[in-house]
């Protein structure tokens, strides 16, 4: 073979093996690229230690360290209702910070507050929903019972008071959702939180509000409130025996508080994704959904788009609330 045939030959060989060897590289390659998470997690939390996100955040971060093989680090940022850890997970970049948060800091924080420094629907991105619970329509103890209490109260007018601990408060807004679409008309006074609301409603100055019902309830258990009916569209297990405020023939309403996992915009959808599995599957274990009952939640879990469709129903719901009174959180 004459030597100007060799090199090409040569050439031709080499590159034939550089490309067999790329590809068997290939796959070790991919699953390198797939490692996430790599390093530690860190769960942002708004609120302090003993907080309902806060036990929520911690009873998920010792399963999820175990499910995704990284510690899973829980930092408390408290100030501006949860804004303020709102904002600083909006502008993570490291691809290993999340959140847990109360629906508000999801849907409508900027809508009260135009001052706050990130869009949720914007900055932020739906991982899964943990638990939910509906508000609990409370009145005095000796108020009647169900449809003869909402009708008393649409008698009543403006003579009436809620209370709420604060403007802007999803006791607040619930109430003016309410008020929407009924024939209530109760005034707004608001209180500096829900020990105060108690004790205004005992004390004959209040004669309703909407209270979550890991507090509600065992004011009216003990007979110290009466349970009027619940914001969810159907009867729930965290207010045994309480109707719906639908079942009393109030329209269209179907409010509940509720939490959840959110992440970065920044944060690559594949990671996404494995996070959303991870804590769906943990929220649906039977261990924890019975810490979620007695924190007063009941558990869900779900998927990212599961989560963006409460999110959009809350923002169109309460939205329209907020726009049409002008209500700006204090």
């Amino acid at each position: 073979m004459p030597a100007s045939a060799i090199s090409p030959l040569r050439r031709l060989f080499a590159n034939a093996l550089a490309t067999a060897l790329a590809s068997a590289l290939l796959p070790c390659a991919a699953v390198a690229g797939d490692s996430w998470p790599s390093k530690p997690l860190h769960l942002i939390v708004g609120f302090p230690a003993g907080s309902s996100p806060d036990l929520t955040a911690r009873a998920l971060a010792e399963p999820l360290e175990k499910r995704l093989g990284q510690p899973v680090i829980v930092e408390n940022k408290v100030g501006a209702g949860g804004n303020i850890a709102g904002e600083q997970v909006a502008r993570a970049r490291d691809g290993h910070t999340f959140s847990v948060m109360i629906n508000g800091n999801l849907t409508i924080a900027r809508l009260l507050n135009p001052a706050v420094r990130y869009d949720p629907v914007k900055d932020l991105q739906p991982v899964s929903l943990i638990g939910v619970a509906p508000l609990v329509l409370v009145a005095p103890a000796g108020a009647p019972e169900g449809r003869a209490f909402l009708e008393a109260a649409a008698q009543a007018g403006s003579r009436w008071s809620y209370g709420s601990p604060g403007v802007g408060t999803v006791g607040h807004l619930g109430m003016e959702l309410l008020k929407s679409r009924s024939a209530l008309r109760p005034e707004h006074i608001p209180y500096p939180g829900y020990p105060q609301v108690f004790n205004a409603i005992q004390g004959g100055d209040l004669q309703l509000s909407m209270l979550p019902p890991a507090l509600a309830m065992a004011q009216v258990q003990a007979g110290k409130l009466r349970g009027v009916a619940v914001t969810s569209a159907a009867r729930s297990p965290l207010a045994p025996g309480l109707p719906s405020l639908k079942e009393l023939g109030v329209g269209d309403f179907d409010l509940e508080i509720w939490n959840a996992v959110a992440a970065p915009k920044a944060m690559p959808a594949a990671h996404v994704q494995k996070l959303a599995e991870a804590v769906s599957e943990i929220v649906r274990s039977p261990e924890m959904r019975a810490r979620l009952a007695a924190q007063g939640w009941q558990a869900v879990g779900s998927s990212p788009e599961g989560l963006a469709l409460r999110i959009r129903q809350d923002v169109t719901a309460l939205g329209r609330i907020i726009r049409e009174q002008g209500i700006h959180a204090q």
